[in-house]
């Protein structure tokens, strides 16, 4: 799809993507067509209508659009060959497109990428075999059109929607060149955006401030038409809140600089914010006119756009204009740009924090590969070591063809330099993805068979010893590996924040490995008694079981500390360490080596944990400080019948749908069979199945769970309370102070955020099903996201006064900057989500009010939630704040789900450890944010912080998109 695309897809995102990840509201594209309401309609229109390249269409084409596009979470792969079905535009993520001569999916190259406002599938026009396979890079959500829809669109509006082809229909013929021509019209577009960016920049100034474009004279010589460095940035920093920085300025024009739509008059090559005469190509030549007031107008209305879209690649036509530089001439903050850039590449991720990375940066160039040409030969003498900046090469070695691929990130030549040698291979540029490690792999088996795969590591200790990563295993064999290469200089009792892979394996063995194998095998691995006379038959037999035994010792505290109350619950678990406690006692008393284990185990043992009974309400959440939801424990659950009355019953935190209805039908007195249903406030009902763990916690903020026999399902009916509330709360907090209810909002997220257990991020992204584990402490922390988010859209939309309304977008800018300031980003985003819903975007007359200072700061966080290259915005921003951090969760368990979804669990029948350390790298970024302590003193509580306290713990909501969106438009009706 064209440029203008990415507008829409980015607000269908707002109330779409991030509410898919988080469990929130329905978005009108996931609605069946037949379902979808007037003002679902208009929701998907509004936005539509919002972008150039629908500008064009007839209404009814518009509407039917609207109609008849699906929501579709990308979970399969479509392979080249295959009869499509469907026409699909990406709304997120990113997708590799990979084609194969051979017709076999192994040999298959990577010939583009396609990102947000793409589109694929036009082969269903004419029933012909998928030219490509498409295979999700990251997690991708699309719009989807089927075939029929699609032919009958294509059919009746032919000339107005040939645009909106990837590529446009028919340019792809028959013959092997097609993909190449799909390649080159994608890069292609690009181009075509700078052209005509170079011609609105150039019109808006020209409209805007005509006096920049003139006859210059700079020593005795007249340059026609030109404008000065230093006047475009000023100019372009003043045009939008998304340029935040004269250097991000810098970036933009040097994009068009590149692109030849912006010359310097003495032809450099790079852009300065200097009293320097840059040219635009229009004004080259003498007789050029003036733009029309119809091309102005066009210009004026595109600006925005363009601006975006430079402030997109600014960043990256910086870096590579920084890059060419002569080291000598590189700034400080020249080198700041290339260290911030430094940290994201996978080539120096090895390297401590604390090695000093700038002074090397004044040697480093930068190379651009060209397209499908070879560019070092095999045999060469090496010069440089190379750092992938931006896509992909070949390695070639001759007689054996392609040997890998390498990356963004990724590098080479720093073995020919080292060891002055000519180079192993040649590197071409673009082409498939092949790895080859079995040079570097070591595999272990037993009757034939691998049982554990290890490969070496690129880090040497200090003596110079090889070491080994485990790859793949049994988990026996896993377990023992890590057993014999356990460090004992690291304290046993401290899971760390370090990589330390018996930390992996502890953390993650539950997949793989339920506890009571583990302990039967840890038991197994413990040696000898000392009663045995062997045991005293050598010095070395001895050492050898001292070792043996500490080793073991500290694995197993190891794993207590990680599971900490989750061993209270399983009674294997109990007895192994009860077991091992009591060989531990018995065996100090003769080897000394091991008595520091004694008191240590000892406390683990004696650990006993209460069963506490729950109470659980929907918006009415005690103010006690919270206490960790553990699987013992008991809950008070209200369930209700279909005539609104209500049963309590007491049921197990972790308790299935099964024992749920039992409980009721018990409680009833009832014969009949009952299904247990998720009611929402908006009616939708969800059949909650009888293997559903911990059903309790899986409830929307207003959601309600009903028991009725079959026949009364369709006569479900939302409770009164479910609504939500029929007028605002600004009056209760207006007088609070911004930074107090920041405050009190971050101590509830931190508590909140400290109940969670590593282990339900797992049961979350596996299955809470296979575990039988609940995941309740992590749920209410997602739930609390979704509130705060629809607390602002509920204030605002019941706010009647337009004056009030641009009071309370001030007020929640104000609370989300002092959350920020507190280091709570899930607050912040769920603060900006809130204002960024269609329900609050599209009260054009509020935004207008709000004064330009707030509109910056708005910008400013808005430009944090940026989803494209994975969220580098957030991630850069976390990684620069220390601890204690509240982060956005719904990322993190994204990433987790990236990896479940994208990696095998189970490899030739082997665990994949590979895939469990790079999860339990993710859990490690959630156990980071908890390595220090919350510091409640870090605000002042003023005399009515109890006040506070209890409005940001109970807050009430309107979880109703359709009500929210009704209460919207009537404060500012749709315009005509």
């Amino acid at each position: 799809m064209k440029g203008g695309e990415r507008d829409l897809l980015i607000q269908i995102l707002g109330f779409l993507c991030i509410s898919h990840s988080v469990g929130y509201s329905h978005s009108p594209l996931s609605h069946q067509p037949a379902e979808r309401s007037g003002e679902d309609v208009d929701i998907i229109l509004t936005r539509l209508k919002g972008v150039k390249a629908f500008q064009r269409f007839h209404p009814s084409l518009l509407l039917q659009i609207c109609s008849c596009a699906f929501y579709e979470y990308l979970e399969k792969v479509f392979r080249q060959g295959d009869i499509g079905t469907s026409w699909y535009a990406v709304l997120s993520g990113s997708l590799d497109v990979k084609v194969s001569e051979t017709a076999n999916h192994q040999d298959a190259v990577t010939i583009c990428t396609l990102g947000i406002g793409t589109a694929f599938g036009e082969s269903i026009l004419d029933n012909t075999p998928r030219h490509a396979t498409i295979v999700s890079r990251e997690t991708s959500e699309l719009l989807r059109i089927e075939q029929r829809e699609f032919k009958s669109l294509w059919e009746k509006y032919r000339q107005c929607m040939a645009g909106l082809l990837a590529p446009p229909y028919g340019a792809m013929e028959s013959g092997s060149n097609n993909d190449l021509v799909w390649l080159l019209w994608k890069l292609g577009v690009q181009s075509e955006k700078l052209q005509r960016g170079g011609k609105v920049m150039r019109n808006a100034i020209l409209s805007r401030a005509p006096h920049m474009i003139r006859d210059r004279k700079y020593h005795l010589k007249t340059y026609r038409q030109c404008c000065v460095g230093t006047e475009l940035v000023d100019w372009l920093v003043q045009q939008s809140t998304c340029v935040h920085t004269r250097s991000h300025a810098v970036g933009m024009w040097q994009a068009l600089l590149e692109e030849g739509v912006l010359n310097h008059v003495d032809q450099e090559l790079g852009f300065q914010d200097k009293y320097l005469f840059y040219r635009f190509l229009d004004d080259e030549e003498e007789d050029t006119p003036l733009p029309s007031e119809e091309e102005k107008r066009e210009s004026e209305e595109e600006l925005p756009e363009t601006i975006l879209f430079l402030a997109q690649i600014g960043p990256d036509a910086l870096l590579r204009m920084i890059l060419r530089k002569p080291p000598g001439q590189r700034t400080g903050d020249d080198l700041e740009i290339i260290y911030d850039e430094l940290l994201h590449i996978k080539a120096l991720s090895h390297l401590s924090n604390t090695v000093s990375l700038i002074p090397p940066l004044q040697h480093w160039t930068h190379v651009k590969l060209s397209l499908l040409l070879p560019v070092f030969n095999q045999g060469e003498e090496g010069t440089s070591w190379y750092i992938i900046q931006k896509g992909s090469v070949n390695v070639v070695i001759y007689g054996k063809g392609v040997v890998c691929t390498l990356h963004e990130g990724d590098d080479f030549g720093k073995l020919a330099l080292v060891t002055d040698s000519a180079r192993a291979a040649s590197i071409e540029d673009f082409n498939r993805i092949l790895r080859d490690v079995e040079a570097n792999t070591v595999r272990l088996k037993e009757h034939e068979q691998a049982v554990l795969v290890l490969e070496k590591s690129p880090r040497a200790s200090t003596l110079g010893n090889i070491k080994y990563t485990v790859m793949s295993g049994t988990p026996e064999k896993i377990l023992d590996h890590f057993l014999e290469t356990m460090r004992m200089d690291t304290h046993h009792a401290d899971p760390g924040t370090h990589t330390h892979t018996p930390n992996d394996f502890v953390l993650m063995h539950c997949v793989f490995m339920p506890n009571s194998q583990f302990c039967q095998l840890l038991m197994a691995q413990y040696p000898f008694s000392p009663s045995d006379s062997l045991l005293f038959h050598s010095q070395e037999r001895l050492e050898y079981a001292v070792t043996s035994k500490r080793r073991v010792l500290n694995l197993a505290l190891r794993w207590s500390a990680v599971h900490t109350h989750h061993l209270q619950e399983e009674q294997a678990a109990l007895t192994f360490l009860e077991e091992l406690y009591g060989s531990v006692s018995s065996d100090s008393r003769i080897l000394r080596a091991l008595k520091d284990f004694v008191p240590d185990l000892e406390k683990v043992v004696k650990l006993q944990y209460k069963v506490l009974l729950r109470e659980f309400s929907n918006g009415d959440e005690r103010l006690a400080q919270k206490q960790p939801i553990r699987n013992c424990d008991e809950i008070l659950l209200k369930v209700y019948c279909s005539d609104h009355t209500y049963t309590t019953i007491r049921v197990a935190v972790a308790a299935t749908g099964r024992e749920v209805t039992s409980a009721v039908a018990d409680k009833l007195a009832s014969n009949d069979d009952l299904l247990l249903v998720h009611l929402s406030s908006a009616g939708e009902k969800q059949m909650l199945k009888p293997n559903d763990v911990s059903v309790f916690s899986t409830l929307s903020i207003n959601g309600r769970m009903f028991a009725c026999p079959r026949d009364q399902l369709n006569a479900l009916t939302p409770l009164p309370d479910q609504e939500g509330p029929s007028a605002g709360s600004m009056s209760s907090f207006e007088l609070m102070s911004s930074k107090d209810l920041a405050y009190q909002m971050t101590l509830y997220d931190w508590e909140l955020f400290s109940c969670v257990h590593e282990h339900e991020l797992l049961y979350h992204t596996f299955g809470r099903q296979s575990f039988r584990r609940t995941t309740a402490n992590l749920d209410l922390f997602l739930r609390r996201f979704n509130q705060v988010q629809l607390w602002v859209v509920t204030e605002v939309c019941l706010c009647g006064q337009l004056s009030k309304r641009v009071q309370l977008l001030k007020k929640f800018i104000k609370i989300a900057a002092h959350c920020r300031e507190f280091k709570n980003l899930n607050s912040f985003f769920a603060i900006i989500m809130g204002m960024s819903n269609p329900a609050v975007s599209r009260l054009t007359q509020t935004w207008e009010k709000l004064p330009s200072k707030f509109k910056k700061f708005y910008a400013e966080f808005e430009s944090m939630m940026d989803p494209s290259r994975n969220h580098r915005a957030y991630r850069l921003t976390v990684t620069k704040i220390e601890p204690p951090i509240i982060p956005f969760m719904p990322l993190l368990l994204k990433d987790m789900t990236f990896s479940h979804e994208g990696n095998k669990t189970f490899i030739d029948n082997m665990v994949n450890f590979e895939k469990m350390r790079m999860i339990a790298n993710t859990i490690r970024a959630v156990r980071h944010c908890r390595s220090q302590p919350f510091n409640p003193e870090v605000c002042q509580p003023n005399k009515n912080h109890a006040e506070v306290r209890g409005y940001v713990r109970k807050l009430c909501v309107i979880d109703n998109q359709r009500t929210l969106t009704t209460l919207s438009y009537r404060l500012e009706p749709r315009r005509t």
